[in-house]
């Protein structure tokens, strides 16, 4: 079976495995990153959804103990609970989804010399407009290998992937998903 084939049962899986598209978004957006946090009309904003749909998933998601929510100047803010029994297992689902392991997987397959992986933009904010910016550093990277790499990851994950080169270390903003140095 072709990786292109199973990956889109592993999508449509996590689609039929959670009903509600809100849910779902809610998700990403907290575990994509577990720096991501906001409130109920920031998201409300973001989604282009009413606060009532919101605020019930926000609910059961606070109740089940996946979120925490705390005042934050008389706003509750949201964020992923990390200390939760569960939390890597659905950071883990949620990469997956988006296609991450993929990405990661064919990056440090034969890029060169990768120092950092770092991802930046929409998604690493938790937002999936569908397009992946991800920042590739290290020495001696192989330039040509990447523009066959994107045409390949787009089809495999189905989103937009913007790849740019850096030579050396970063200390750019964004989720690090591969550090050499870190062990990461």
């Amino acid at each position: 079976m072709s990786t292109f084939v199973t990956h889109s049962r592993r999508f449509f899986m996590l689609e039929s495995l959670i009903t509600s598209k809100t849910r779902l978004r809610l998700l990403i957006k907290f575990f994509v990153n577990s720096q991501n946090h906001s409130h109920l009309r920031g998201l409300a904003e973001e989604f282009g959804e009413s606060t009532n749909a919101i605020r019930k998933e926000l609910n059961n998601l606070t109740q089940a103990g996946i979120l925490i929510s705390q005042n934050e100047k008389n706003k509750i803010e949201y964020k992923a609970n990390e200390r939760h029994p569960f939390y890597t297992n659905i950071r883990d689902i949620i990469r997956k989804h988006l296609g991450l392991d993929m990405l990661l997987e064919q990056i440090l397959d034969r890029m060169g010399e990768v120092e950092q992986v770092v991802l930046t933009g929409d998604l690493a904010r938790g937002s999936d407009t569908r397009v992946i910016d991800v920042l590739v550093a290290g020495e001696n990277l192989n330039d040509e290998y990447i523009n066959h790499l994107t045409r390949r990851i787009e089809q495999l994950i189905d989103r937009k992937v913007i790849f740019t080169l850096a030579s050396g270390r970063v200390s750019s903003g964004g989720l690090v998903l591969f550090d050499r140095q870190a062990g990461v």
